[in-house]
């Protein structure tokens, strides 16, 4: 009995021996495993945070302020600015999420941003639509710095877009040779084209235009035929804006009547001297307004302009009230598309006169055309907006297979202020090579495959017009813009400018005397000032500050 208890004893010792070498071989294993994941998610973060694609092993959250677009920014239903393509592509790919805070229309933005400027309450990434705010934040040190970020975590495909504009693209947005916000690039949109109503024209036997004055007749025909006017109605000329120079993303502007003379009012250029003036005050710009009164005078031009708002002027559009207009490339996605729905019989048709173009002094880029990304300062991931603009621009529209739903919102016609970051980055003449690949496409000259997302989606929507079955709005807006507008400037041989900026001295102009060159060009245009009162706005202009704003940019 003694022996049994004395041979259990020796075997209990031998188990509670190994019993605690296993736990300590255990325990070595755990810390092991232990130590190999803290070093695989550190090696994760450290991957995710310095290179364009790493996804990020916990969601990232970041609050965001940015413009909204009209209509829910057309968003499919049950989609919002939190949660929709964009977004989902991007928690897909990242592993990141954007929290909206702050967000206002396009025409109500400045407000918004001004408040959050002055208050010093930014969200972690704000979309800047004003240089100076962006000065301001830099100045009071609110904003990061990305120049490092933008170097690892920026793709070599969206470096090279930003290089399609020049070295001077950056120069708005550094300060003592650090880069402060990411700039949007405002891709080249080519001139405004003259929109007419072909149906119009074929109704009353009309030739299509070669030339502008052609063009002009064929208003006055449109008005002498009272088209588009119910009785008691008078009927429309040409229609345009109150503020006559279009902005990036307006129509209804009269610019290429400006270009007519080689005017290039509200833009910076350098006269024949080297010395910089402003466009608005040339002797070029007088001619331009001489040959608007004309227009005036005799209904081609409308008589109302003066009285009519942006709406105003869409409704006429959409409503079959008028049948001229300039507008850009796009006008078939808005508004054209809307008139589109409402009678499939009005033919909208884009014209383009290079020969009635007069060349003038290249005139400089104003920053203020863009907007801009910053960062608060302080956030733990000021990659992320370089990761985010090197997912949207570059890997989904190139290289993934699995962005379908966001190419969809393409041919939906989804506004671009449903992304998150309402900036565009792209090649500059994107626009036009877009057309010359879908081109390609449709007479076999290139495979279908070798497109990219943006341009498949395109190209499948002007295949859908083209096959004369059902096609859809967005369908019949896409073969108007990409292949009938866009195609006009390619056969035109229209080249884009080469950009310049006043990277010194970009400074915005008072609305004293916006207000005193508006009020003038009108009173001209409409015969209440006679010609001779253009010397006098000029001397106005250079008294009530011009002349100080002048100096200070040369």
């Amino acid at each position: 009995m003694k022996k049994m208890k004395l041979f259990l004893s020796v075997v209990s010792a031998v188990f509670i021996f190994m019993a605690l070498g296993g736990c300590g071989e255990s325990g070595k294993k755990a810390e092991q495993n232990s130590a190999k994941e803290k070093e695989d998610e550190a090696a994760a973060w450290k991957e995710a945070s310095e290179t364009p694609l790493g996804r990020y092993p916990e969601t990232v959250t970041y609050t965001l302020g940015q413009m909204s677009g009209a209509n829910n920014s057309n968003l499919p239903e049950g989609d919002s600015y939190n949660d929709n393509a964009y977004t989902r592509y991007l928690k897909k790919v990242l592993n990141i999420q954007n929290q909206m805070v702050y967000s206002e229309c396009e025409d109500r933005y400045g407000e918004m941003e001004d408040i959050l400027v002055n208050d010093h309450n930014l969200p972690d990434v704000l979309v800047i639509s004003d240089q100076e705010n962006l000065k301001r934040l830099v100045e009071n040190d609110l904003v990061e710095d990305l120049t490092e970020v933008y170097e690892t975590c920026t793709t070599p495909r969206i470096k090279e877009m930003y290089e399609s504009y020049g070295g001077e693209i950056f120069k708005s947005v550094e300060f003592d040779g650090r880069l402060m916000a990411l700039p949007e690039t405002v891709i080249d949109h080519g001139p405004c084209l003259l929109w007419l109503r072909k149906d119009w024209m074929d109704e009353l036997g009309l030739e299509e235009p070669s030339n502008m004055e052609e063009a002009f007749e064929i208003i006055r025909e449109f008005r002498r035929n009272r088209m588009g006017a119910e009785e008691g109605e008078e009927p429309l000329g040409l229609v345009c804006d109150i503020e006559l120079v279009g902005k990036t993303s307006s129509s209804y502007s009269v610019d290429p009547i400006f270009d007519i003379f080689g005017a290039k009012p509200q833009r910076w250029q350098e006269d024949e001297n080297g010395k910089i003036i402003y466009g608005s005050l040339t002797q070029e710009t007088r001619e331009a307004l001489m040959y608007l009164n004309t227009l005036y005078e005799e209904g081609v031009l409308d008589r109302d302009f003066a009285l009519r708002a942006p709406n105003n002027l869409r409704d006429l559009v959409v409503n079959g009230k008028c049948g001229a207009f300039f507008g850009l490339w796009w006008t078939p996605n808005n508004p054209l598309m809307d008139g589109w729905k409402k009678n499939k019989t009005a033919n909208w048709e884009p014209y383009y006169f290079p020969e009635d173009r007069k060349e003038s002094a290249n005139p400089y880029n104003s920053s203020r055309d863009s907007k801009f990304v910053v960062v608060r300062k302080g956030y733990e991931h000021p990659e992320i907006v370089m990761k985010i603009i090197s997912v949207l621009f570059d890997y989904s529209r190139y290289e993934a297979e699995d962005a379908q739903e966001m190419t969809d919102y393409f041919a939906l016609n989804v506004d671009p202020t449903a992304r998150p970051l309402v900036i565009n980055v792209d090649y500059n003449e994107e626009t036009y090579q877009v057309t010359r690949d879908i081109r390609k496409v449709l007479s076999g000259e290139m495979e279908e495959e070798k497109l990219s997302a943006i341009e498949k989606s395109y190209y499948e929507a002007c295949r859908n017009y083209l096959d004369g079955g059902e096609y859809t709005a967005e369908d019949w807006a896409a073969y108007k813009s990409r292949i009938s507008a866009v195609g006009l400037l390619v056969d035109g041989g229209y080249v884009p400018p080469k950009r310049r900026y006043l990277t010194k001295g970009d400074r915005e102009i008072p609305q004293a005397l916006k207000i005193l060159e508006r009020n003038a060009f009108i009173q001209i245009i409409m015969g209440e000032q006679d010609i001779s009162y253009f010397e006098v706005f000029v001397e106005e202009w250079y008294a009530q500050g011009g002349k100080e704003l002048t100096d200070a940019i040369n």
